[in-house]
């Protein structure tokens, strides 16, 4: 279950602001270590044992708004443990509670292979170096006295990628995380986080460069019904921003590239899977390698817009906005030319707002940049919806079977079929995180609330077809596949 503490968000938030004020005032460097005292005055602590630890925390969180290690180790990975704040949660998964009576069976120590179970004086003992947590014993016990406590960032985490050193701490695996950031928004006390583009996109934008703001299509509808795609182009361009492009605009360019791309392979009798979810890209690339010379070729509605922009400004700074994590990661690998140079989640974007006192306020839209295919590419089957629109648009007569994978489970289940050569659909649609884009780690609302009012913005004036949307906005000639 997500974690969503007010006093945890708000610390969190604090930390960015603060790093977004000082960046934009140009005194981040001299001002950075007093960010963790203004936070934290003390005397008494808020959260922690002391003050000094509350203070570490908080100087660790710096960091990764800075886009930087917490602790000063070097990695890549976007998603990293800020160790300060991990609180050494049980590491033994089975633990037995005091409902044990002692009972002369010993289910529990039968059903047990590994002689982990013992008895003490008072109720059973489970040996943790001994344990497998194959959790026979749980089902065996007759006063269900024995709970699985296992971490919450470890049982979110899709791959495994979770572990933990000999202190207890959490660990991250960088070569299982697929950067989905589940175990971020799971975490009660937030010792997980992600670095941040905020500081870069400051500085770009206070050097005078022309810094275009793309917006995911989760965007329309995440901060209720009043707030349209023109209220973030006034608040962006307030903020400095030079303009502001949706990227629904993006999900017309990959529908329709992918589209020839799925007929192509049809009739050659080729499976293929969508390659615009980075962290599906990523599960595949990691656990699944045999499959991926079977990822589309088409690249991410970001890309497209990003390539867009930079065709007619090779100078232009690009920077998307969007609830996913995983899309820091795309932004980094420099395997995708001309992709979005920096990734802002929405409470980062907020923060860089906020420091200069902008709020996001109603206001009519009457422009339309995407087709409503584009505009619901973020939802869980809105891949499939748009290239099946497109088929039609392109005269293909041809009706594949897509396997729409709703999270990182049924991604899994899809893939290991395919690996195996039993995949009864033409095509894969992976989208790791529930209900699509929409349900991304770093929303700003619940799906269903989301949808209804992202759909109550769309309204009626976006009933287009793609093709035709992609040449009214002179986007139909934009390169859309990987080098």
């Amino acid at each position: 279950m997500i974690t969503y503490d007010a006093a945890l968000w708000d610390v969190k938030h604090q930390v960015v602001l603060e790093v977004a004020r000082l960046a934009w005032e140009g005194k981040l460097d001299e001002g950075r270590d007093d960010i963790a005292g203004k936070l934290i005055p003390g005397p008494r602590a808020q959260f922690r044992c002391c003050i000094y630890k509350e203070r570490e925390i908080i100087r660790q969180r710096v960091r990764l708004a800075e886009g930087k290690c917490p602790s000063g180790q070097k990695s890549d990975n976007v998603v990293q443990v800020i160790s300060a704040a991990c609180e050494e949660c049980p590491i033994a998964s089975y633990l037995v509670t005091d409902n044990c009576r002692k009972c002369i069976g010993k289910a529990c120590q039968n059903s047990c292979q590994f002689g982990a179970i013992s008895m003490g004086g008072h109720h059973a003992y489970i040996d943790p170096t001994k344990c497998k947590e194959c959790g026979k014993c749980a089902q065996a016990c007759p006063y269900n006295a024995i709970a699985h406590l296992e971490r919450p960032c470890r049982r979110v985490c899709p791959v495994d990628a979770i572990t933990y050193d000999e202190y207890g701490v959490c660990c991250i695996d960088e070569k299982k995380c697929i950067r989905c950031g589940a175990c971020i928004h799971n975490c009660p006390f937030g010792a997980i986080g992600t670095k941040a583009d905020i500081v870069q996109v400051i500085n770009a934008i206070r050097a005078g460069k022309r810094v275009v703001a793309m917006l995911a299509p989760a965007t329309e509808g995440q901060f209720g019904p009043d707030i349209t795609m023109a209220s973030w182009r006034t608040a962006l361009k307030k903020a400095g921003f030079a303009d502001m492009i949706e990227v629904g605009l993006g999900g017309d360019l990959t529908a329709y590239a992918e589209a020839r791309e799925w007929a192509e392979a049809y009739k050659e009798g080729k499976k293929l899977t969508t390659s615009c979810c980075p962290a599906f890209v990523n599960m595949i690339r990691m656990h699944y390698p045999t499959v991926a010379g079977n990822i589309s070729t088409t690249v991410s509605p970001m890309c497209g817009v990003s390539r867009m922009v930079k065709e007619k400004d090779p100078d232009a700074v690009t920077v998307f906005v969007g609830p996913c994590i995983a899309k820091k990661s795309e932004a980094k690998d420099h395997g995708i030319e001309g992709n979005a140079d920096y990734v802002l989640t929405y409470g980062e974007i907020r923060s860089l707002m906020y420091a200069k006192d902008i709020e996001l306020e109603p206001e009519e839209d009457y422009s339309q940049a995407a087709s409503v295919y584009g505009k619901r590419f973020g939802d869980s089957g809105g891949v499939t919806a748009a290239v099946e629109q497109c088929l039609k648009e392109q005269g293909e007569d041809v009706h594949p079977q897509v396997m729409r994978c709703n999270g990182a489970a049924e991604c899994k289940k899809a893939l290991l079929l395919m690996k195996v050569g039993k995949l009864p659909a033409d095509f894969i649609e992976g989208m790791v995180c529930e209900g699509g884009c929409v349900g991304g780690p770093s929303k700003n609302m619940m799906v269903a609330e989301a949808k209804k009012y992202r759909d109550g913005l769309i309204g009626q004036a976006d009933d287009r077809q793609v093709f035709e949307n992609l040449k009214m906005q002179g986007a139909d000639k934009v390169p859309m596949h990987r080098a």
